[in-house]
């Protein structure tokens, strides 16, 4: 880029009024122009491939893959100058640090539009950060991480040297799912309803994103959704999903089931991950489980599946076409861990048919 030649930006954000909001004010820059907007990650890299922009405004929380692994991805294949603008990253954080320590040149709050005045100064600091950004090396250049070793669910829990006999008891859902999967679980939870059975989510997403993720679908959906915490009780009616950077597994205790949230190291080169939820269910839970793999790039899940159908629990594959990314659902399927292959539309449907069966009907 010369001297002369105008600022390329291109806006990441779900949301269609921070787009335009964006849009407006780097319009009003006569050194910047928008090169093109996305509303989530994977149409960002279709407009990245098609034209290279020279800076990137970025928001964290969006649908089917979140900001801080986009981020990371940008700067091992291609880095980018990238400003993560959003409203999740307050000053001193540790998501902050997260963000700068993944590559970001600069971490701004959403603009202010509740005044004239805010909003000018709002766009002054977006046109300062972006001619900035313009000027920067991306932090990322030159920083790859060593490729960590890829450990098996032995790193958390043993594996058992033989099946041994579970006593029935109420049913337990337990879902993997990784990338497309913040809206594909709002798809299979939101029409469950409160006596479903209890369910265990474990999303791939980082530390203080899981939260929010878990607000948001409670208050969109008839069963409660949460953020586990370590002794929570499995209870129908009640969705936990793992917290971010910590491992979840199924407990149980009597007739009653309970998670534990522990530290250790990633497991499938995740944490929480998957692997590590399934094993903790065929061992605790056996047949009394219903494992569910998800769309999702990468392995992790595919072992644990094959453990649960091994202890007798009921198993479920996404299919190719529902997924936005079919990696995890075939690794599953080509090593025989799913018992089925349903699409995304299915999968609640799945999970009322086995809570039926497993209270007394017969098994679907």
């Amino acid at each position: 880029m010369s001297g002369r030649d105008p600022i390329r930006v291109l806006i990441v954000d779900d949301s269609a009024s921070v787009r335009q909001t964006l849009a407006g004010i780097l319009g009003e820059a006569p050194d910047i122009v928008v090169l093109a907007t996305a509303s989530d990650p994977f149409v960002a890299a279709r407009r990245i491939r098609d034209d290279l922009p020279d800076v990137i405004l970025l928001d964290l929380e969006m649908p089917r893959m979140d900001g801080l692994t986009f981020l990371r991805k940008i700067m091992a294949q291609k880095p980018i100058p990238v400003i993560v603008c959003s409203g999740l990253a307050e000053p001193g954080s540790q998501l902050v640090a997260e963000v700068m320590e993944a590559g970001a040149v600069a971490v701004l709050p959403k603009p202010r539009v509740d005044t004239r005045q805010a909003l000018i100064d709002s766009g002054r600091r977006v046109c300062d950060a972006v001619r900035a950004a313009a000027r920067a090396k991306p932090r990322g250049a030159g920083r790859a991480r060593p490729v960590e070793a890829k450990l098996t669910a032995d790193a958390m829990l043993p594996p058992v040297a033989s099946r041994r006999p579970v006593v029935a008891t109420e049913p337990v859902i337990c879902i993997g799912v990784s990338t497309g999967g913040t809206e594909s679980l709002r798809n299979v939870l939101e029409p469950l309803p409160p006596d479903c059975p209890g369910i265990l989510i474990v999303q791939h997403m980082p530390e203080h994103f899981t939260a929010a993720f878990a607000r948001r679908l409670d208050g969109l959906c008839a069963i409660a959704v949460k953020e586990a915490e370590d002794g929570d009780v499995v209870r129908p009616g009640l969705a936990l999903i793992a917290p971010g950077a910590r491992h979840m597994l199924l407990q149980r205790t009597g007739g009653r089931y309970q998670v534990a949230i522990k530290d250790g190291p990633p497991v499938s080169r995740h944490r929480p991950s998957v692997d590590v939820l399934f094993r903790s269910a065929a061992q605790a839970a056996g047949g009394n489980a219903l494992g569910i793999i998800m769309t999702g790039m990468g392995d992790d899940g595919a072992a644990g599946l094959l453990e649960m159908r091994r202890a007798g629990a009921r198993t479920i594959a996404q299919d190719e076409a529902s997924s936005v990314v079919f990696g995890m659902p075939k690794e599953a399927i080509e090593r025989g861990a799913a018992e089925k292959v349903v699409g995304l539309d299915h999968i609640s449907g799945e999970i009322l048919r086995f809570g039926i069966a497993a209270r007394g009907g017969e098994a679907g």
